[in-house]
């Protein structure tokens, strides 16, 4: 029997859009949630310390089920997924707000992150299947604007709501995001159904028992101040160890090979050494503004807001020039700029003001923007035909703890410098290395790329 021919594929841009719009639903249950956990500390009679696991509670599972979610959504059609995803959020949603006590909240907040995970899965199994190969750096880049664009709006939105209306009323703004993906997944994504939906076997679970207890214990390495001295190097050992028994599962031989390749290693070197970049956003900036700048909230605010819109501006270009000369190389690009960038950043200190600040943000922000769609693609680009999805597993993996030991790794170079201007130039130089490394890891694969 002949092997039936495979039709090109017809880039379908609404189905971008609608991924685009999960994706913002996804990420802003991090940005728009932070600025709720003050009044959940309040409300619920709970310490700082506890509203952490607010956090850690979306994030963890999200981390645990990516790997094993994805290979799993290799087998699965798309769109039921992400449409029983979409619903998943709803209902994790409805269960935060609606939560009696701290326990339930908690576990509306874990149920959020499985469906988030579950969003993940299907994220690359969906760009395959809609977009063209020569278009992909671009339809990357349009859900990168999305979510960019909306997590720039959600913060702020979310800080609204808060002081208006109270805590609980933070978690509705994402809900037409969520509705919207609704509607256009529902109709926009392709409707074949050749593999439907397998129910998952046990080594899904062994593996997030065992990825997520990984996770779990590297953050709890990474907390700076919290609990007695021995906890960290503790949990340090358990997270390899925990790591290594996962290493060991069948599950995991294949996973394990593909990050072995070459190109594919060297991609990933590049996303986990310029993830630690949350550093900057997540702890520098505010920490730097408060006691160098002598600036308020509102300081830090603005020079984040430089970020991320100099991010969104550049994100669709870089798409275009990433189908124009290849993911690696722009990746290798986006790479050099965040280096540059950091360099700049690196000088300032007692003096400055800011302005100088913004204006370097932007820069950085440039960069960020060149940087994630290529290095997207180059993900996409080195994944086995029928593992996207457990390549998208791998690559969000990476990019959450990447971004837990940035502002962990900064937070300590703080703390032992005591702050200020040293401590700010130490934070800023091992962000700066960090992307230096990375860039090189994919130079020699991006020179060796077909043109």
């Amino acid at each position: 029997m002949n092997a039936p021919e495979t039709a090109p594929v017809r880039t379908r841009w609404g189905a971008v859009v609608a991924l685009g719009l999960a994706m913002l639903a996804v990420t802003s249950e991090i940005t728009i949630a932070a600025v709720a956990l003050p009044g959940i500390g309040s409300g619920m009679g709970v310490g700082p310390g506890a509203t952490a696991w607010v956090m850690l509670a979306y994030t963890v599972p999200m981390a645990a089920l990516g790997i094993p979610a994805g290979r799993w959504g290799d087998r699965a059609d798309p769109r039921p997924v992400f449409l029983i995803a979409q619903a998943g959020l709803l209902l994790g949603t409805a269960a935060t707000v609606l939560a009696p006590t701290f326990a339930v909240l908690i576990g509306a907040r874990v149920l959020q992150g499985i469906a988030g995970a579950l969003v993940v899965a299907v994220y690359m199994p969906i760009v395959t299947a809609a977009v063209a190969p020569e278009r992909r750096g671009s339809a990357i880049s349009v859900i990168i604007t999305i979510m960019t664009v909306g997590a720039m709006a959600g913060a702020p939105i979310g800080g609204l709501v808060a002081d208006a209306v109270g805590w609980r009323a933070v978690f509705l703004v994402k809900v037409p995001a969520v509705l919207a993906a609704v509607v256009t997944g529902a109709i926009l994504l392709d409707r074949r159904r050749v593999r439907g939906v397998p129910l998952p076997d046990r080594s899904v679970l062994a593996e997030a028992v065992l990825l997520g207890g990984a996770v779990t214990a590297l953050l709890l390495a990474l907390e700076q101040g919290a609990g007695p001295v021995w906890q960290a190097p503790l949990a340090a050992v358990l997270a390899v160890a925990l790591l290594a028994g996962w290493s060991r599962l069948p599950a995991a031989a294949a996973v394990v090979e593909l990050v072995r390749r070459p190109r594919f290693g060297a991609t990933l070197a590049a996303l986990l050494t310029l993830s630690l970049g949350a550093g900057l956003s997540a702890f520098l900036v505010p920490w730097f503004v408060t006691d160098v700048v002598r600036g308020t909230a509102a300081t830090s605010g603005a020079a984040l807001l430089a970020f991320v819109a100099a991010m969104a501006i550049t994100s669709p270009v870089a798409g275009r020039l990433t189908d124009r000369f290849g993911a690696l190389r722009i990746t290798v690009a986006g790479g050099s700029l965040s280096v540059l960038a950091l360099a700049v950043l690196l000088p300032l200190g007692d003096g400055s003001d800011a302005t100088a600040l913004a204006w370097r943000m932007a820069l950085f922000g440039i960069a960020a923007g060149v940087f994630n769609p290529a290095v997207n693609a180059a993900v996409l680009a080195a994944a086995p035909a029928g593992a996207e999805g457990a390549t998208g597993g791998i690559a969000m993996t990476v990019r959450t703890i990447g971004a837990a030991v940035g502002p962990a790794a900064v937070a300590l170079g703080w703390t032992l410098t005591g702050g200020g201007t040293p401590g700010w130039r130490l934070g800023i130089g091992i962000l700066l290395v960090a992307a230096a490394v990375g860039t090189l890891a994919v130079l020699r694969p991006a020179l060796r790329a077909p043109a």
